[in-house]
């Protein structure tokens, strides 16, 4: 039964789901580094390989991944695959967690080792 508390009402499990699914992908550093990438602009696998430092076929599993979740899209651009992330909301959730940990370290690294200790 959902609940009203706040003026929010707890959302259904099935939309729990799918939010804790694209969390689990975004849980990788590699997939997180590529979703930051491309939340600055689009790109293709060549240069997200090689911005993210990854090999390229580990780069475009990734992508593919992402891809199948519904997080990235990608378009034909002559012979090449250029990716982009076609869901705002998905580009703000990434700027806000790596702007928020990016400020705390700059503050202290004290609470980024607290979040790593915690097996977070």
């Amino acid at each position: 039964m959902a609940q009203n508390v706040g003026g929010y009402e707890d959302p259904s499990a099935e939309l729990l789901a799918e939010a804790a699914a694209a969390f689990g992908l975004l849980a990788s550093s590699a997939r997180l580094h590529i979703m930051w990438a491309l939340s600055q602009g689009e790109s293709d696998v060549t240069h997200l390989a090689d911005r993210v430092g990854g090999a390229l076929p580990a780069v475009s599993q990734h992508l593919a991944k992402l891809k199948l979740a519904g997080l990235v899209r990608a378009r034909r651009d002559g012979r090449r695959q250029v990716y982009y992330v076609d869901d705002p909301d998905v580009v703000t959730v990434v700027r806000v967690m790596v702007g928020q940990l990016t400020a705390r370290t700059r503050k202290s690294a004290a609470p980024v080792r607290r979040l790593n200790a915690a097996g977070v």
